[in-house]
């Protein structure tokens, strides 16, 4: 069953469910919605895991996906956490080669700092709207807060499947989950759209 058809007959989870069946089958075309459909999370949980290295992180990881795909045996709901825990390692694998480049830099820091662009400020107002804003609010939790709060937001993922993906226990995850969610309903920003939003 072609994308396109999916699309006219099925709601989201139907599309899903039908688009991995297909893509387990080697069905390009059923691969493809199914691309479509979970790459915007996964897009969004790497923009906070590793930058600005998220679009290279998630072609890493749709090729791994792509390469794989035929020999996964599991449901929507398992493949959800199998996408998202590639994802996180090849994350993790890219903070690490960021990290060995910035310690085989031999710029001084003064150098570095001169060399950073100057943000256009028209930018960071578009950035305070919508979904950059919240990544970018989410990217100041502490890492394992952000996490636990882009993979049960974002990533649509239960407690116990968002524990399987990061290798946790779910009672660490609800903790962190609710600690991330906590601090975000604090923070100033947000704090200000709601204030705003009730005066307006």
């Amino acid at each position: 069953m072609t994308a396109s058809l999916m699309s006219k007959r099925a709601g989201p989870a139907e599309d899903l469910a039908a688009a991995l069946t297909g893509a387990v089958a080697g069905d390009p075309d059923a691969f493809a919605a199914l691309w479509r459909i979970l790459h915007p999370p996964v897009l969004r949980y790497l923009r906070v895991v590793c930058g600005e290295a998220a679009e290279d992180v998630a072609s890493e990881t749709w090729l791994q996906v792509s390469r794989d795909v035929a020999g996964f045996n599991g449901d929507p709901t398992s493949f959800r956490v199998w996408l998202f825990r590639i994802a996180r390692h090849r994350g993790i694998d890219e903070n690490r080669r960021a990290w060995r480049r910035r310690e085989e830099a031999t710029e001084d820091v003064a150098e570095l700092v001169g060399s950073v662009a100057v943000r256009d400020v028209a930018l960071d107002v578009i950035e305070l709207d919508g979904t950059d804003w919240a990544l970018k609010l989410i990217g100041t939790l502490p890492k394992e807060q952000a996490e636990a709060v882009l993979l049960r937001v974002v990533g649509g993922l239960d407690v116990a499947d968002t524990a399987r993906v990061l290798g946790k226990r779910p009672g660490a995850v609800r903790v962190a989950a609710m600690r991330g969610l906590r601090r975000l309903a604090e923070h100033p920003q947000v704090r200000a759209r709601h204030l705003g939003r009730e005066e307006g």
